[in-house]
């Protein structure tokens, strides 16, 4: 079998930063978002892992199922390193990540076989499921390496169907520019390179990891390209909205933007479920990062799901899946407050370390004044996550400086009022992230956080001039 475990695992030696309400591993490394999928009644959600520490070992398939998207049960592992395209001694190797389909009834893992001594490193490999837990691989890769070995990375593949006939793209990189691969199959097994259908124009990045091509629109050929562009800091993901003609494989770009505009935001990959929403899920740290939960034997999560919607102007709207309301538990709310110029507002059952709050203001572009809240606040003040927003300038930020543990910085994102000119910001905190969704999904900013357990705080303000909150609701997240 595939999933067999067989080295010692390392327990977690402390709870302070584990997430109450996300999905993370139960023990050791967790990154990518893998094989998502609605499959028999129920969503399952893959993801790169190494189970014996908190560390990037060699990458196994971690596995959880859920039926509501906010509940979720962690189920054996689906994928070890077991086969000479995924395994070998002295050298980096894994099941690095993938998509998984629905092939008349079997769950279908489409992945990367990641071996640094093979020649070529990475292939693209299958593994299949009767019962959607016990995975058997195929006795040899699927695609047997790039159309041209001078390639910077061949790997991450998305598989989807239109039509009878399967579609992959795979992430690659030549010549310092980013680009998509694409591929087609009549069963899975045997695929034909169909070529290019887009690549960086020289500002986005020398390799794509984790592409998703993905319908999504009004237009019968309307498609969104997400991918995760590298070596382009700090841009860590990128869209591309336009349409994909299936006849010509060509992929015609109309807007472009991040995904998302925080630290903590790689490798999105998204679904289809029963009703036809396109679900989006991303890993919830970053490369390079301090990562401080490492300390306490265990790394890394999931963010929330997002439903993914095209504006007219083919901007992707990333809201909060509805689901997530189950979640609310006590409520705080106050409305039509003026926050005075350099005096803070604090709600009487606000605080907390796992909240949604939504808050609504009055923008006045002709005014200087920059206003927000502040988010696990210390009693001394000194701690604490900043959201602010300046409508002079048309700029959302969020300022980690002073968070805590772990590294700080600053997210910066334009974003202009709704057309009744106010902003609206809803948050999600919990335990050591936040993340921000601004004026319906406009734009979304995601950070892990690591505060004191103490710092618990809710805080709004505005300064360089007065402001008018119209409302604020706080619910107290109830743990799942």
């Amino acid at each position: 079998m595939s999933n067999t475990l067989q080295n010692e695992i390392l327990p977690i030696t402390n709870a302070r930063y584990r997430l109450q309400y996300h999905l993370m591993p139960p023990v050791g490394w967790m990154n990518d978002p893998n094989g998502l999928i609605y499959y028999k009644g129920e969503y399952h959600a893959f993801y790169q892992h190494y189970p014996y520490g908190p560390w990037q070992g060699p990458m196994h398939w971690g596995h959880a199922k859920s039926k509501d998207l906010v509940h979720w049960e962690h189920l054996p592992i689906a994928l070890t390193p077991s086969m000479p395209y995924d395994i070998a001694e002295n050298t980096v190797y894994g099941c690095w990540s993938g998509s998984g389909v629905d092939d008349d009834g079997l769950l279908t893992l489409i992945y990367t076989g990641h071996v640094e001594s093979n020649d070529p490193v990475e292939v693209q490999c299958i593994a299949r499921s009767k019962d959607g837990i016990h995975f058997d691989k195929g006795a040899s890769s699927i695609i047997p390496g790039p159309p041209d070995a001078e390639c910077f990375g061949f790997r991450d593949p998305k598989v989807w169907k239109h039509g009878e006939v399967w579609h992959l793209v795979v992430g690659y990189g030549k010549d310092g520019k980013g680009k998509i691969l694409h591929y087609t199959s009549s069963d899975l097994n045997e695929w034909t390179y169909e070529g290019i259908p887009v690549e960086s124009d020289g500002t986005m990045g020398d390799m794509w990891e984790c592409p998703d091509l993905f319908p999504l629109g009004e237009g019968e050929d309307s498609h969104v390209l997400i991918f995760s562009p590298m070596n382009i800091a700090p841009v860590k993901t990128l869209y591309l909205s336009g349409e994909f003609d299936y006849g010509t494989g060509e992929f015609s770009k109309q807007h472009k933007d991040r995904v998302d505009y925080g630290f903590d935001f790689y490798a999105p990959q998204t679904f289809e479920d029963a009703s036809g929403r396109r679900i989006m899920f991303a890993w919830m740290n970053i490369w390079g990062a301090e990562m401080p939960e490492k300390e306490d034997g265990w790394m890394g999560a999931f963010t929330l799901p997002r439903v993914l919607t095209l504006a007219e102007d083919g901007s992707l709207l990333a809201n909060p899946a509805e689901e997530l309301k189950v979640l609310r538990g006590d409520h705080a709310g106050a409305a039509n407050v003026l926050l005075k110029d350099g005096e803070e507002y604090s709600l009487e059952g606000a605080e907390g370390s796992a909240l949604e709050i939504e808050a609504v203001f009055l923008a006045d572009a002709s005014s200087g004044a920059e206003f927000g809240l502040r988010v696990r606040c210390s009693d001394d003040g000194l701690q604490y996550t900043e959201i602010s927003y300046k409508a002079s300038e048309g700029v959302l930020r969020m300022n980690r400086d002073h968070a805590g543990a772990g590294e700080g910085g600053v997210n910066e994102a334009e974003l202009a009022p709704l057309e009744d000119g106010r902003v609206k910001l809803r948050l999600f905190l919990d335990s050591s992230s936040v993340e921000l969704f601004a004026n319906d999904g406009r734009r979304t900013i995601t950070n892990r956080i690591y505060p004191l357990e103490s710092s618990l705080g809710v805080k709004l303000f505005s300064r360089d001039g007065n402001t008018l909150l119209e409302s604020l609701d706080v619910w107290r997240i109830q743990a799942r």
